[in-house]
Protein backbone atom coordinates (compact mmCIF):
# COMPACT_ATOMS: atom_id res chain seq x y z
CA UNK A 1 0.00 0.00 0.00
CA UNK A 2 0.94 3.62 -0.55
CA UNK A 3 -0.32 6.73 1.21
CA UNK A 4 -0.83 9.69 -1.12
CA UNK A 5 -0.94 13.07 0.60
CA UNK A 6 -1.86 16.03 -1.59
CA UNK A 7 -2.69 19.63 -0.75
CA UNK A 8 -6.09 20.61 -2.12
CA UNK A 9 -6.85 24.35 -2.39
CA UNK A 10 -10.25 25.46 -1.16
CA UNK A 11 -11.54 26.22 -4.66
CA UNK A 12 -10.77 22.62 -5.73
CA UNK A 13 -12.06 20.95 -2.58
CA UNK A 14 -15.52 19.99 -3.82
CA UNK A 15 -14.30 18.72 -7.20
CA UNK A 16 -11.57 16.58 -5.64
CA UNK A 17 -13.94 15.14 -3.03
CA UNK A 18 -16.47 14.27 -5.73
CA UNK A 19 -13.77 12.64 -7.90
CA UNK A 20 -12.47 10.51 -5.04
CA UNK A 21 -16.03 9.45 -4.18
CA UNK A 22 -16.70 8.47 -7.81
CA UNK A 23 -13.52 6.40 -7.83
CA UNK A 24 -14.70 4.61 -4.66
CA UNK A 25 -11.35 5.43 -3.01
CA UNK A 26 -11.07 5.85 0.77
CA UNK A 27 -9.85 9.32 1.80
CA UNK A 28 -9.61 11.71 4.73
CA UNK A 29 -9.29 15.51 4.64
CA UNK A 30 -7.40 17.28 7.41
CA UNK A 31 -6.77 20.95 7.96
CA UNK A 32 -3.50 22.44 6.74
CA UNK A 33 -1.25 24.60 8.91
CA UNK A 34 -3.29 27.73 8.22
CA UNK A 35 -0.73 29.51 6.08
CA UNK A 36 -2.44 28.26 2.93
CA UNK A 37 -6.12 28.24 2.07
CA UNK A 38 -6.90 24.56 1.64
CA UNK A 39 -6.84 21.10 3.17
CA UNK A 40 -4.61 18.04 3.04
CA UNK A 41 -6.08 14.88 1.51
CA UNK A 42 -4.82 11.49 2.74
CA UNK A 43 -5.59 8.75 0.21
CA UNK A 44 -4.39 5.13 0.82
CA UNK A 45 -4.16 3.29 -2.50
CA UNK A 46 -2.66 0.00 -3.74
CA UNK A 47 0.91 0.00 -5.00
CA UNK A 48 0.85 0.55 -8.74
CA UNK A 49 -2.38 2.61 -8.61
CA UNK A 50 -0.76 5.86 -7.52
CA UNK A 51 -0.34 7.28 -11.02
CA UNK A 52 -3.91 6.46 -12.02
CA UNK A 53 -5.38 8.14 -8.95
CA UNK A 54 -3.22 11.23 -9.36
CA UNK A 55 -4.12 11.53 -13.04
CA UNK A 56 -7.82 11.48 -12.18
CA UNK A 57 -7.25 14.20 -9.59
CA UNK A 58 -5.33 16.31 -12.10
CA UNK A 59 -8.14 15.88 -14.62
CA UNK A 60 -10.54 17.13 -11.95
CA UNK A 61 -8.64 20.42 -11.74
CA UNK A 62 -5.89 19.77 -9.19
CA UNK A 63 -2.63 21.52 -10.03
CA UNK A 64 0.11 19.03 -10.97
CA UNK A 65 2.65 21.12 -9.05
CA UNK A 66 0.71 20.97 -5.81
CA UNK A 67 2.29 19.64 -2.62
CA UNK A 68 2.38 15.83 -2.97
CA UNK A 69 3.96 13.18 -0.76
CA UNK A 70 3.84 9.42 -1.42
CA UNK A 71 4.97 7.06 1.36
CA UNK A 72 4.99 3.33 2.04
CA UNK A 73 2.36 1.97 4.39
CA UNK A 74 3.18 -1.08 6.50
CA UNK A 75 -0.42 -1.65 7.49
CA UNK A 76 -3.73 -0.13 6.41
CA UNK A 77 -7.32 -1.11 6.99
CA UNK A 78 -8.86 -0.36 3.60
CA UNK A 79 -12.03 -2.40 2.94
CA UNK A 80 -12.05 -2.35 -0.87
CA UNK A 81 -8.32 -2.66 -1.59
CA UNK A 82 -8.75 -5.67 -3.90
CA UNK A 83 -11.43 -3.93 -5.96
CA UNK A 84 -9.23 -0.84 -6.27
CA UNK A 85 -6.29 -2.97 -7.35
CA UNK A 86 -8.28 -4.65 -10.12
CA UNK A 87 -9.73 -1.35 -11.29
CA UNK A 88 -6.88 1.14 -11.08
CA UNK A 89 -3.52 -0.59 -11.10
CA UNK A 90 -1.81 0.14 -14.44
CA UNK A 91 1.58 -1.20 -13.52
CA UNK A 92 2.35 -4.87 -12.77
CA UNK A 93 -0.77 -6.58 -11.47
CA UNK A 94 -0.73 -7.09 -7.73
CA UNK A 95 0.32 -4.99 -4.77
CA UNK A 96 4.07 -5.18 -5.49
CA UNK A 97 4.12 -3.03 -8.60
CA UNK A 98 5.77 0.37 -8.43
CA UNK A 99 4.04 3.44 -9.79
CA UNK A 100 5.58 5.63 -12.47
CA UNK A 101 6.74 8.11 -9.86
CA UNK A 102 8.33 5.39 -7.76
CA UNK A 103 10.08 3.66 -10.63
CA UNK A 104 11.45 7.03 -11.75
CA UNK A 105 12.85 7.72 -8.30
CA UNK A 106 14.34 4.23 -7.96
CA UNK A 107 16.11 4.59 -11.30
CA UNK A 108 17.46 8.02 -10.38
CA UNK A 109 18.65 6.77 -6.99
CA UNK A 110 20.81 4.17 -8.73
CA UNK A 111 22.90 6.85 -10.41
CA UNK A 112 25.17 8.81 -8.04
CA UNK A 113 26.22 12.40 -8.60
CA UNK A 114 28.46 13.09 -11.56
CA UNK A 115 31.79 13.19 -9.71
CA UNK A 116 31.08 9.95 -7.82
CA UNK A 117 29.77 8.28 -10.96
CA UNK A 118 32.92 9.06 -12.95
CA UNK A 119 35.17 8.05 -10.05
CA UNK A 120 33.49 4.66 -9.74
CA UNK A 121 33.60 4.19 -13.52
CA UNK A 122 37.38 4.69 -13.53
CA UNK A 123 37.84 2.51 -10.44
CA UNK A 124 35.81 -0.36 -11.88
CA UNK A 125 37.75 -0.22 -15.17
CA UNK A 126 41.12 -0.25 -13.38
CA UNK A 127 40.13 -3.22 -11.22
CA UNK A 128 38.78 -5.01 -14.30
CA UNK A 129 42.08 -4.50 -16.14
CA UNK A 130 43.94 -6.07 -13.23
CA UNK A 131 41.58 -9.02 -13.12
CA UNK A 132 41.77 -9.58 -16.87
CA UNK A 133 45.56 -9.50 -17.02
CA UNK A 134 45.76 -11.75 -13.95
CA UNK A 135 43.21 -14.04 -15.59
CA UNK A 136 41.28 -13.89 -12.31
CA UNK A 137 37.50 -14.15 -12.43
CA UNK A 138 37.23 -13.16 -8.75
CA UNK A 139 38.89 -9.79 -9.34
CA UNK A 140 36.67 -9.16 -12.37
CA UNK A 141 33.59 -9.81 -10.24
CA UNK A 142 34.91 -7.22 -7.78
CA UNK A 143 35.05 -4.70 -10.62
CA UNK A 144 31.43 -5.45 -11.46
CA UNK A 145 30.33 -4.86 -7.86
CA UNK A 146 31.72 -1.31 -7.76
CA UNK A 147 30.62 -0.41 -11.30
CA UNK A 148 28.01 2.42 -11.39
CA UNK A 149 26.43 1.63 -14.77
CA UNK A 150 23.18 0.00 -13.62
CA UNK A 151 21.35 3.28 -13.01
CA UNK A 152 22.56 5.07 -16.13
CA UNK A 153 21.71 2.06 -18.30
CA UNK A 154 18.26 1.26 -16.90
CA UNK A 155 17.16 4.89 -16.70
CA UNK A 156 16.81 5.10 -20.48
CA UNK A 157 14.25 2.29 -20.50
CA UNK A 158 12.37 3.77 -17.57
CA UNK A 159 12.30 7.21 -19.21
CA UNK A 160 10.98 5.70 -22.44
CA UNK A 161 8.19 3.90 -20.57
CA UNK A 162 7.04 6.89 -18.50
CA UNK A 163 7.57 9.33 -21.39
CA UNK A 164 10.29 11.31 -19.61
CA UNK A 165 12.41 12.56 -22.51
CA UNK A 166 14.81 14.39 -20.22
CA UNK A 167 15.49 11.15 -18.35
CA UNK A 168 16.21 9.33 -21.62
CA UNK A 169 18.66 12.02 -22.75
CA UNK A 170 20.37 12.11 -19.35
CA UNK A 171 20.69 8.33 -19.38
CA UNK A 172 22.20 8.28 -22.87
CA UNK A 173 24.64 11.04 -21.93
CA UNK A 174 25.64 9.25 -18.73
CA UNK A 175 26.18 5.97 -20.54
CA UNK A 176 28.42 7.51 -23.18
CA UNK A 177 30.36 9.58 -20.65
CA UNK A 178 30.83 6.70 -18.23
CA UNK A 179 31.99 4.29 -20.90
CA UNK A 180 34.45 6.81 -22.35
CA UNK A 181 35.86 7.46 -18.89
CA UNK A 182 36.08 3.73 -18.17
CA UNK A 183 37.83 3.18 -21.52
CA UNK A 184 40.35 5.95 -20.82
CA UNK A 185 40.93 4.58 -17.31
CA UNK A 186 41.55 1.10 -18.71
CA UNK A 187 44.09 2.51 -21.19
CA UNK A 188 45.89 4.46 -18.45
CA UNK A 189 46.08 1.39 -16.20
CA UNK A 190 47.30 -0.81 -19.04
CA UNK A 191 50.00 1.66 -20.10
CA UNK A 192 51.13 2.01 -16.49
CA UNK A 193 51.48 -1.75 -16.11
CA UNK A 194 53.47 -1.89 -19.36
CA UNK A 195 55.83 0.98 -18.60
CA UNK A 196 56.42 -0.06 -14.99
CA UNK A 197 57.38 -3.58 -16.00
CA UNK A 198 54.66 -5.33 -14.01
CA UNK A 199 53.34 -6.83 -17.26
CA UNK A 200 55.62 -7.63 -20.23
CA UNK A 201 54.83 -5.39 -23.25
CA UNK A 202 55.26 -8.42 -25.51
CA UNK A 203 52.51 -10.35 -23.72
CA UNK A 204 50.04 -11.90 -26.18
CA UNK A 205 46.87 -10.57 -24.55
CA UNK A 206 44.59 -12.47 -26.92
CA UNK A 207 45.89 -15.71 -25.41
CA UNK A 208 44.75 -14.77 -21.88
CA UNK A 209 41.60 -16.71 -21.11
CA UNK A 210 39.59 -13.89 -19.52
CA UNK A 211 40.60 -11.39 -22.21
CA UNK A 212 39.75 -13.79 -25.02
CA UNK A 213 36.27 -14.30 -23.57
CA UNK A 214 35.40 -10.66 -24.25
CA UNK A 215 36.98 -10.19 -27.67
CA UNK A 216 34.10 -11.39 -29.84
CA UNK A 217 30.32 -11.60 -29.32
CA UNK A 218 28.80 -15.02 -28.86
CA UNK A 219 25.53 -16.54 -27.83
CA UNK A 220 26.44 -16.75 -24.15
CA UNK A 221 27.37 -13.06 -23.89
CA UNK A 222 24.13 -12.19 -25.70
CA UNK A 223 22.13 -14.23 -23.18
CA UNK A 224 23.93 -12.44 -20.31
CA UNK A 225 23.01 -9.02 -21.73
CA UNK A 226 19.36 -9.98 -22.32
CA UNK A 227 18.78 -11.40 -18.86
CA UNK A 228 20.74 -8.59 -17.21
CA UNK A 229 18.28 -6.11 -18.73
CA UNK A 230 15.37 -8.33 -17.70
CA UNK A 231 16.60 -8.64 -14.11
CA UNK A 232 17.25 -4.91 -13.84
CA UNK A 233 13.78 -3.96 -15.06
CA UNK A 234 12.13 -6.56 -12.83
CA UNK A 235 14.01 -5.27 -9.79
CA UNK A 236 13.02 -1.68 -10.55
CA UNK A 237 9.35 -2.59 -10.91
CA UNK A 238 9.20 -4.64 -7.71
CA UNK A 239 10.62 -4.60 -4.22
CA UNK A 240 13.67 -6.68 -5.15
CA UNK A 241 17.15 -5.20 -4.50
CA UNK A 242 18.25 -3.44 -7.66
CA UNK A 243 21.91 -3.67 -6.58
CA UNK A 244 21.91 -7.41 -7.30
CA UNK A 245 20.69 -6.87 -10.84
CA UNK A 246 23.26 -4.08 -11.17
CA UNK A 247 26.07 -6.62 -10.91
CA UNK A 248 24.58 -8.52 -13.85
CA UNK A 249 24.37 -5.30 -15.87
CA UNK A 250 27.99 -4.49 -15.03
CA UNK A 251 29.02 -8.01 -16.05
CA UNK A 252 27.92 -7.23 -19.58
CA UNK A 253 29.63 -3.82 -19.73
CA UNK A 254 32.74 -3.45 -17.58
CA UNK A 255 34.90 -6.36 -18.86
CA UNK A 256 34.30 -5.47 -22.51
CA UNK A 257 35.22 -1.82 -21.92
CA UNK A 258 38.36 -2.89 -20.05
CA UNK A 259 39.38 -5.28 -22.84
CA UNK A 260 39.03 -2.44 -25.36
CA UNK A 261 41.40 -0.35 -23.22
CA UNK A 262 43.89 -3.21 -22.92
CA UNK A 263 43.82 -3.78 -26.67
CA UNK A 264 44.48 -0.09 -27.29
CA UNK A 265 47.48 -0.04 -24.96
CA UNK A 266 48.92 -3.17 -26.57
CA UNK A 267 48.29 -1.90 -30.10
CA UNK A 268 45.87 -4.69 -31.02
CA UNK A 269 43.12 -3.17 -33.22
CA UNK A 270 41.43 -6.53 -33.70
CA UNK A 271 41.03 -6.93 -29.93
CA UNK A 272 39.69 -3.37 -29.66
CA UNK A 273 37.21 -3.85 -32.50
CA UNK A 274 35.93 -7.13 -31.10
CA UNK A 275 35.50 -5.71 -27.59
CA UNK A 276 33.72 -2.60 -28.90
CA UNK A 277 31.31 -4.71 -30.94
CA UNK A 278 30.60 -6.84 -27.87
CA UNK A 279 30.14 -3.72 -25.74
CA UNK A 280 27.67 -2.15 -28.18
CA UNK A 281 25.76 -5.41 -28.45
CA UNK A 282 25.43 -5.68 -24.68
CA UNK A 283 24.33 -2.06 -24.18
CA UNK A 284 21.74 -2.23 -26.96
CA UNK A 285 20.19 -5.46 -25.73
CA UNK A 286 20.22 -4.41 -22.06
CA UNK A 287 18.30 -1.22 -22.90
CA UNK A 288 15.94 -2.96 -25.30
CA UNK A 289 15.24 -5.90 -23.00
CA UNK A 290 14.63 -3.64 -19.99
CA UNK A 291 12.14 -1.56 -21.98
CA UNK A 292 10.25 -4.61 -23.28
CA UNK A 293 10.23 -6.13 -19.78
CA UNK A 294 8.60 -3.05 -18.29
CA UNK A 295 5.98 -3.10 -21.04
CA UNK A 296 5.36 -6.80 -20.43
CA UNK A 297 4.97 -6.17 -16.69
CA UNK A 298 2.02 -3.91 -17.39
CA UNK A 299 3.50 -0.44 -17.68
CA UNK A 300 1.97 1.52 -20.52
CA UNK A 301 4.16 3.90 -22.43
CA UNK A 302 2.56 7.00 -23.91
CA UNK A 303 5.51 7.86 -26.13
CA UNK A 304 3.58 7.51 -29.39
CA UNK A 305 0.65 9.53 -28.07
CA UNK A 306 2.91 12.31 -26.80
CA UNK A 307 4.77 12.46 -30.08
CA UNK A 308 1.52 12.71 -31.99
CA UNK A 309 0.06 15.38 -29.71
CA UNK A 310 3.21 17.47 -29.23
CA UNK A 311 4.83 17.08 -32.64
CA UNK A 312 6.27 20.39 -33.78
CA UNK A 313 9.21 21.48 -35.86
CA UNK A 314 11.85 22.91 -33.54
CA UNK A 315 15.54 22.60 -32.73
CA UNK A 316 14.80 20.42 -29.70
CA UNK A 317 12.50 18.13 -31.67
CA UNK A 318 15.16 17.77 -34.36
CA UNK A 319 17.79 16.91 -31.74
CA UNK A 320 15.55 14.22 -30.25
CA UNK A 321 14.88 12.83 -33.72
CA UNK A 322 18.62 12.63 -34.45
CA UNK A 323 19.30 10.84 -31.16
CA UNK A 324 16.53 8.33 -31.82
CA UNK A 325 17.75 7.79 -35.37
CA UNK A 326 21.33 7.19 -34.23
CA UNK A 327 20.14 4.72 -31.61
CA UNK A 328 18.08 2.84 -34.19
CA UNK A 329 21.07 2.71 -36.54
CA UNK A 330 23.28 1.33 -33.75
CA UNK A 331 20.59 -1.23 -32.89
CA UNK A 332 20.24 -2.34 -36.51
CA UNK A 333 23.99 -2.56 -37.21
CA UNK A 334 24.68 -4.33 -33.93
CA UNK A 335 21.83 -6.80 -34.42
CA UNK A 336 22.91 -7.68 -37.96
CA UNK A 337 26.57 -8.05 -37.03
CA UNK A 338 25.75 -10.11 -33.95
CA UNK A 339 23.44 -12.41 -35.90
CA UNK A 340 26.03 -13.01 -38.60
CA UNK A 341 28.74 -13.83 -36.10
CA UNK A 342 26.52 -16.15 -34.05
CA UNK A 343 25.49 -18.06 -37.16
CA UNK A 344 29.15 -18.31 -38.21
CA UNK A 345 30.17 -19.63 -34.79
CA UNK A 346 27.44 -22.25 -34.88
CA UNK A 347 28.52 -23.41 -38.33
CA UNK A 348 32.16 -23.57 -37.23
CA UNK A 349 31.34 -25.61 -34.13
CA UNK A 350 29.23 -28.02 -36.17
CA UNK A 351 32.02 -28.54 -38.70
CA UNK A 352 34.66 -29.03 -36.01
CA UNK A 353 32.52 -31.67 -34.32
CA UNK A 354 31.80 -33.38 -37.64
CA UNK A 355 35.50 -33.62 -38.51
CA UNK A 356 36.55 -34.85 -35.06
CA UNK A 357 33.84 -37.52 -35.18
CA UNK A 358 35.93 -39.23 -37.86
CA UNK A 359 37.50 -42.44 -36.46
CA UNK A 360 40.90 -41.12 -37.53
CA UNK A 361 40.69 -38.49 -34.75
CA UNK A 362 39.05 -40.65 -32.07
CA UNK A 363 42.06 -40.21 -29.77
CA UNK A 364 41.72 -36.40 -29.70
CA UNK A 365 39.77 -34.44 -27.08
CA UNK A 366 38.28 -31.10 -28.09
CA UNK A 367 39.34 -28.44 -25.58
CA UNK A 368 38.05 -25.28 -27.23
CA UNK A 369 37.09 -23.39 -30.40
CA UNK A 370 37.79 -19.64 -30.67
CA UNK A 371 37.10 -17.20 -33.52
CA UNK A 372 38.78 -13.87 -34.21
CA UNK A 373 38.38 -11.06 -36.73
CA UNK A 374 41.34 -10.66 -39.02
CA UNK A 375 40.76 -7.07 -40.14
CA UNK A 376 38.89 -5.51 -37.20
CA UNK A 377 35.49 -5.75 -38.86
CA UNK A 378 32.50 -7.70 -37.64
CA UNK A 379 31.14 -7.82 -41.19
CA UNK A 380 34.37 -9.14 -42.69
CA UNK A 381 34.57 -12.51 -44.41
CA UNK A 382 38.18 -12.86 -43.29
CA UNK A 383 38.24 -14.58 -39.90
CA UNK A 384 40.51 -16.90 -37.96
CA UNK A 385 39.49 -20.00 -36.07
CA UNK A 386 41.68 -21.62 -33.42
CA UNK A 387 40.85 -25.21 -32.47
CA UNK A 388 42.53 -26.60 -29.37
CA UNK A 389 42.62 -30.36 -28.90
CA UNK A 390 44.29 -32.59 -26.35
CA UNK A 391 46.09 -35.82 -27.14
CA UNK A 392 47.96 -38.42 -25.13
CA UNK A 393 49.42 -40.27 -28.13
CA UNK A 394 52.27 -39.41 -30.47
CA UNK A 395 50.13 -39.33 -33.62
CA UNK A 396 50.79 -36.23 -35.72
CA UNK A 397 47.41 -35.70 -37.46
CA UNK A 398 49.13 -33.58 -40.08
CA UNK A 399 46.02 -33.05 -42.19
CA UNK A 400 43.61 -31.93 -39.42
CA UNK A 401 44.02 -28.17 -39.98
CA UNK A 402 43.59 -28.49 -43.74
CA UNK A 403 40.51 -30.66 -43.38
CA UNK A 404 38.91 -28.27 -40.87
CA UNK A 405 39.70 -25.28 -43.10
CA UNK A 406 38.17 -26.96 -46.15
CA UNK A 407 34.96 -27.89 -44.35
CA UNK A 408 34.53 -24.46 -42.69
CA UNK A 409 35.16 -22.50 -45.90
CA UNK A 410 32.69 -24.64 -47.81
CA UNK A 411 29.99 -24.35 -45.14
CA UNK A 412 30.32 -20.63 -44.26
CA UNK A 413 31.38 -19.18 -47.65
CA UNK A 414 34.07 -17.18 -45.88
CA UNK A 415 37.83 -16.94 -46.13
CA UNK A 416 38.72 -18.91 -43.01
CA UNK A 417 42.21 -19.56 -41.68
CA UNK A 418 42.49 -22.38 -39.16
CA UNK A 419 45.08 -22.98 -36.46
CA UNK A 420 45.15 -26.29 -34.62
CA UNK A 421 46.91 -26.30 -31.26
CA UNK A 422 47.79 -29.69 -29.80
CA UNK A 423 48.17 -29.99 -26.05
CA UNK A 424 50.24 -33.08 -25.29
CA UNK A 425 49.95 -34.63 -21.86
CA UNK A 426 50.95 -37.76 -19.98
CA UNK A 427 49.40 -39.34 -16.92
CA UNK A 428 50.99 -41.56 -14.28
CA UNK A 429 48.59 -43.50 -12.06
CA UNK A 430 49.13 -44.49 -8.45
CA UNK A 431 50.42 -48.00 -7.73
CA UNK A 432 47.53 -50.44 -7.69
CA UNK A 433 45.22 -48.40 -9.92
CA UNK A 434 46.23 -50.38 -13.01
CA UNK A 435 47.97 -53.74 -13.16
CA UNK A 436 49.37 -53.35 -16.64
CA UNK A 437 50.75 -49.85 -16.15
CA UNK A 438 48.04 -48.16 -18.19
CA UNK A 439 45.85 -45.35 -16.96
CA UNK A 440 42.66 -46.56 -15.32
CA UNK A 441 40.45 -44.63 -17.71
CA UNK A 442 42.17 -46.23 -20.70
CA UNK A 443 41.21 -49.64 -19.30
CA UNK A 444 37.48 -48.87 -19.44
CA UNK A 445 37.78 -46.92 -22.66
CA UNK A 446 36.45 -49.83 -24.71
CA UNK A 447 33.01 -49.79 -23.16
CA UNK A 448 32.63 -46.17 -21.96
CA UNK A 449 31.15 -43.67 -24.45
CA UNK A 450 33.38 -40.83 -25.59
CA UNK A 451 31.43 -38.27 -23.54
CA UNK A 452 32.16 -40.25 -20.34
CA UNK A 453 35.93 -40.28 -20.74
CA UNK A 454 37.99 -37.92 -18.60
CA UNK A 455 38.20 -34.51 -20.19
CA UNK A 456 41.38 -32.59 -20.85
CA UNK A 457 40.63 -30.29 -17.90
CA UNK A 458 40.23 -33.28 -15.58
CA UNK A 459 43.38 -34.98 -16.81
CA UNK A 460 45.79 -32.05 -16.42
CA UNK A 461 47.03 -30.35 -13.22
CA UNK A 462 45.49 -26.94 -12.79
CA UNK A 463 48.82 -25.24 -12.18
CA UNK A 464 50.28 -26.23 -15.54
CA UNK A 465 50.55 -23.39 -18.08
CA UNK A 466 51.09 -24.36 -21.68
CA UNK A 467 53.09 -22.18 -24.09
CA UNK A 468 51.10 -20.35 -26.72
CA UNK A 469 53.30 -21.32 -29.66
CA UNK A 470 52.72 -25.04 -29.45
CA UNK A 471 54.26 -27.11 -32.27
CA UNK A 472 51.77 -28.80 -34.53
CA UNK A 473 54.21 -31.30 -36.08
CA UNK A 474 56.52 -33.47 -34.06
CA UNK A 475 59.77 -34.79 -35.59
CA UNK A 476 60.20 -38.49 -36.10
CA UNK A 477 62.32 -39.85 -33.19
CA UNK A 478 64.16 -41.99 -35.72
Amino acid sequence: MRLVQVFVPSEDHDAIRETLSEMDVQFVFIDADGRRDGRLANVPVPSGAVDTVLERLYDAGLDEDTYTVITDVDRANVPNVEEMTDRYVEGPKGDRGASHAEIRERAKDLTPDTATYLAFAIASAIVAVGGLLLDSAIVIVGAMVIAPFAGSTLSASVGAVISDREMVVDSATSQVTGLVIAYVGAIAMSVFLQRSGFVPPTLDIARIGQVGAFVTPNLLTLVIAIFAGFAGALALATDLPVSLAGVAVAAAIVPAAAVAGIGTAWGEPIVVAGAVVLLLMNIVFINLTAYLTLIALGYRSSVIRNVRENAAVSLRTGAYAVIVLLFLVVVAVTAVGTYQHLVFEQQVNDEVQAVLDDPEYSSLELAGVATEYNDASVFSDDVSVTVTVGRSSDLDHDGLADELQTEMSAETDRSVSVDVRFVDYQRAVAVGDADDGRSAWWQVDEWLPLSSRPSLAQSMPQAVTFPTDLIEERPDPA
